[in-house]
């Protein structure tokens, strides 16, 4: 497949990448569950309050059960006295479930979330940034021009180092590199930015992990094997026994 790269003077040539990635099939549910488990682990649930159970005090009765027309209660450690548990109250972090995350979900949801910018016109790929740019009005000038404010741009490592100070500044854009970005990252920003090396970094880790994936799968397989030639040899090693103690 080929993608349309664009160099800072504006001139457009085009750019040869795998299809495993750029023309992936779009799963918008899996985007969805990898979304939804994201916010829930980064959300912070520290606040405890302290249950019956865990409040410090006598466990007395604080009156008789008959006799004195009140209600009947047991000790002051229940949610309608002052100083008592909270009924219902916040458990803290431990109590709340974390939930788990697979690398190819991730991956998998990346993918389709490329896929999805680049069908509506909002993935850009730049040439590398071999120049250094130090000012930031000369960087927002640039991303003006390709209507580029709210974006996510990810890097290249000799790029960043030329123009990360250049952009710090700058409002609704987000510099980072190919190891440091999550599905969180391309659905919050409208247009999702490349340069030529970034795209061929992130094609090799895609690759690497779709290689060690095959490995593992092949080496359960292999395991598995072995372990029914062990049975069987187990069962042989029986059968000949028992014939030896016949003869």
């Amino acid at each position: 497949m080929k993608l349309e790269k664009i160099s800072l003077d504006g001139k457009k040539d085009s750019l040869e990448v795998t299809d495993k990635i750029f023309s992936a099939k779009v799963n918008m549910q899996l985007v969805s569950n990898v979304l939804y488990k994201t916010n829930a682990n980064y959300k912070g649930r520290k606040a405890k309050t302290k249950q019956k159970n865990e409040i410090i005090g006598s466990t007395s009765k604080i009156y008789a059960q008959k006799g004195t027309g009140n209600a009947r209660h047991a000790s002051r450690k229940a949610p309608i006295f002052v100083g008592g548990g909270v009924a219902h109250g916040p458990k803290g972090e431990t109590k709340y479930k974390v939930r788990k995350l697979n690398k190819s979900e991730k991956k998998l949801s990346i993918a389709s979330l490329i896929v999805e910018k680049n069908n509506l016109k909002n993935l850009l790929v730049f040439n590398d940034f071999n120049k250094e740019i130090k000012k930031t009005k000369e960087m927002n000038n640039i991303l003006i021009k390709f209507d580029a404010k709210n974006s996510l741009i990810i890097l290249d490592k000799n790029s960043k180092e030329k123009i990360e100070k250049s952009i710090k500044n700058i409002p609704n854009v987000k510099s980072t590199d190919v190891n440091h970005f999550s599905a969180f990252d391309i659905v919050k920003y409208k247009k999702l930015i490349f340069t030529e090396s970034s795209i061929k970094e992130l094609e090799k880790r895609y690759i690497k992990w779709r290689f060690t994936y095959l490995i593992k799968l092949f080496h359960l397989i292999s395991l598995k094997n072995l372990q029914i030639c062990q049975s069987k040899i187990k069962l042989f090693l029986k059968f000949q026994k028992k014939q030896i103690k016949l003869i």
